[in-house]
């Protein structure tokens, strides 16, 4: 298994992985709250695991021979995300947080694994970046395919599992309730934006 090729797939899934969506905001939201953060992180982890090597095992083929699979992902996901940032725009307005040491309250763990799978499984770009993308890159890599793929999931790993518990840094900040009202507010903004986005 070369060393580089595998550097390459870790460099390029953290690259697709990295900028600010709305599976991340999800994410460091629940490491804000330390609520079921290893589940979360385990089900992104693991459904990029599965996208990714679905991609590059061909999977890509089937999304361009049925187009109307990324149009109806792209629309129930708009549809989920123009949801979600009515339920934070709501939150930020309606409701004074902030984080406890002791007596916080725990989300249900049902809520935060099915938000979870939605914010996966219903964003079209997870299936373009996965499907086409790494999917298509990693036929640069006759024969080594294997390595690339170990690195793209090995990416992922590291990225959710550390926004997830590397959120607890930010814990005294969101100790004060406005800080939380901000954070509702751009999570908002970033599902709409994204909702948005997938619609025009």
């Amino acid at each position: 298994m070369s060393a580089s090729v595998l550097l390459a797939g870790f460099s390029l899934g953290l690259s697709l992985i990295f900028a600010i969506g709305a599976q991340n905001a999800f994410i460091l939201k629940q490491g804000l709250k330390q609520e079921h953060v290893f589940v979360v992180c385990l089900i992104c982890a693991l459904s990029d695991a599965i996208l990714i090597t679905a991609g590059i095992a061909g999977f890509g083929y089937v999304v361009q021979k049925f187009p109307l699979l990324e149009q109806v992902a792209r629309y129930a996901g708009a549809a989920f995300l123009f949801f979600y940032a009515a339920i934070s725009f709501k939150s930020a307005i309606t409701t004074d947080h902030a984080l406890k040491a002791q007596g916080k309250d725990v989300g249900s763990l049902l809520t935060a694994v099915l938000t979870c799978l939605a914010f996966t499984w219903l964003n079209p770009h997870v299936y373009l970046d996965t499907f086409v993308l790494l999917g298509s890159i990693s036929t640069q890599y006759e024969g080594q395919q294997l390595a690339f793929n170990v690195g793209a999931v090995a990416a992922s790993f590291v990225f959710f599992f550390s926004l997830g518990y590397g959120a607890k840094l930010l814990i005294p900040i969101f100790k004060n309730p406005r800080a939380w009202k901000v954070l509702e507010f751009v999570i908002g903004f970033v599902m709409l934006g994204l909702g948005l986005s997938l619609l025009f």
